[in-house]
């Protein structure tokens, strides 16, 4: 145990956390890249006009609810039976079933199997963040922090050099396919319409990762000295009917700004409820056991307040960089394939790697900065230095050339610059026997919020007369609110974290 707890065993950890976070990003970017392809093949010639759009956006934003539903789950697990055992659990759950997507024959196959991966995938962030933060030692969670930051961006590079090279791609994997012995009938179902029944199936491949975390990685010795003292006794399963309850008001927040849903007043009003009903199911599990814990004297009195109340500060600050990231940012590749038009065919490939390489340098500077800074300068800097890279492309831009791809990598930068910040800041809220849970409801809720926000994409656009400027800037406000929101919470630069 002691080998497996040294430096090989930390090491071990690392790399698992960021091989994890790297699928997890190549997985994210995928899907835009193939979903498209992949609906309009199940939905056949006979479709309606408009309905792979919106299965498109539907698939997305149950994307989106399933990873809030499975940081809270499987952070929960996290705490329950240990770091290592949960992580393998939650990278299983993902990578299988994406897999199993490459096996569906209906739009709605696809919607079910991606809810079930995306639980997974939320659960594995909060789980490799906590798993290495307690295990590498203090002075070197900032670099642990840039690093896992930047791999989720290293994933989305890959698929971007993927899409610029799919053609290439596809043809080899033929011949590869065929010299295994496939018949040239399967072959070619594998690799109809930009091969997307192959890219899916292999997403199954980071279950393998499963392998190396079970024989190498060490259990969190703080976990394993709450489980000795009795800490994790107080949570019971029997309380995860909240966090079913706010998955179903989640997704009938989805439902209600639908094509098939209700009116713009009436889902307005099912969106404030259904968000307030899907925090307190999130964090019904976590109240249960504080209270339960504080019972028993595990707990100091009044703790259990602090606790719920850095869970709803986490996920506001979380809730403005993903909306802002989903409403400001995630435009770029397609106003780039509006502004290139003919003349620059690859203008949208180009720009998705501009701004993927400026995501992997930001994230990995961003937690050395906090840590030199501070926690709360930093974020305001970050959401200013956001809306001011997100202006200068928007404002700035209305040819694709060298300077829109050198505002995109900035503007890419900045805004994937929070995801090298949380990685570092989330552990230091949350005590040991609820920092799995606590950071995976802070950082995953805010993908509910952002869903929401995807939905309206089409109706901003409508109102800006379609310009991807417009809509681009006034998004980009929503930082101004993360800027207030930071100073409310406390700072822990240089303190350990909280036991």
């Amino acid at each position: 145990m002691k080998e497996r707890s040294g430096t090989f065993g930390r090491d071990a950890t690392l790399v698992a956390a960021i091989l994890g976070w790297l699928f997890d990003g190549f997985e994210m970017g995928l899907f835009p890249l193939i979903g498209g392809p992949a609906i309009r093949d199940l939905l056949g010639a006979d479709a309606a006009p408009g309905a792979a759009d919106k299965w498109f956006g539907a698939i997305i934003a149950v994307f989106l609810v399933g990873a809030a539903t499975g940081g809270v789950l499987f952070g929960w697990l996290g705490d329950v039976i240990g770091r290592v055992r949960a992580m393998s659990l939650s990278i299983f759950t993902y990578a299988v079933f994406t897999g199993l997507c490459g096996f569906a024959t209906e739009a709605w196959h696809v919607a079910a199997l991606r809810f079930v991966a995306s639980l997974g995938m939320g659960g594995e962030w909060s789980l490799g963040v906590a798993l290495v933060n307690e295990i590498w030692p203090g002075k070197s969670r900032a670099v642990t922090a840039g690093l896992i930051g930047a791999a989720a961006n290293v994933g989305f590079l890959l698929v971007a050099l993927l899409s610029l090279g799919l053609g290439g791609f596809i043809e080899a994997a033929r011949g590869g396919l065929l010299g295994l012995g496939l018949s040239e009938a399967t072959t070619t179902h594998l690799l109809a319409n930009s091969a997307w029944r192959l890219l899916m199936i292999s997403g199954a491949l980071p279950a393998l990762l499963i392998f190396l975390i079970r024989i190498w990685v060490p259990e969190s010795e703080k976990w394993q000295a709450e489980s000795a003292r009795g800490a994790t006794s107080h949570w019971m399963t029997v309380d995860l009917v909240g966090v079913l309850v706010g998955g179903v008001a989640a997704l009938t927040i989805i439902w209600a700004w639908s094509p098939a849903g209700l009116a713009p007043g009436p889902a307005a009003a099912v969106t404030a409820i259904g968000l307030l009903t899907a925090a307190a199911g999130y964090l019904y599990p976590v109240l249960r056991y504080l209270g339960r814990a504080a019972a028993s004297g595990l707990l100091p009195a009044g703790s259990g307040r602090h606790v719920i109340g850095m869970m709803l500060f986490g996920a506001a600050l979380a809730g403005v960089s993903l909306l802002g990231t989903w409403g400001a940012i995630q435009w770029i590749p397609r106003w780039a394939m509006q502004l290139g038009g003919t003349a620059a065919p690859h203008a949208k490939e180009y720009s998705q790697i501009a701004t993927a390489l400026g995501a992997i340098v930001a994230t990995f500077l961003t937690a050395l900065v906090a840590d030199r800074l501070g926690r709360r300068p930093t974020f305001t800097l970050l959401c200013l230095a956001t809306i001011a890279a997100a202006l200068y492309l928007y404002q700035r831009h209305d040819a694709f050339g060298p300077s829109f791809l050198w505002a995109a990598f900035l503007a890419g930068g900045a805004s994937a610059s929070f995801y090298g910040f949380f990685p570092l800041y989330f552990p230091e809220l949350f005590p040991t026997a609820v920092r799995a849970t606590g950071q995976g409801f802070a950082f995953n809720f805010g993908r509910i919020i952002a869903a929401v926000g995807g939905l309206q994409t089409a109706t901003l656009m409508a109102w800006f007369g379609g310009s991807f400027p417009q809509a681009g800037s006034v998004l980009a406000a929503v930082y101004l609110v993360g800027v207030v929101i930071v100073w409310l919470g406390p700072e822990t630069k240089g303190r350990p974290l909280p036991e």
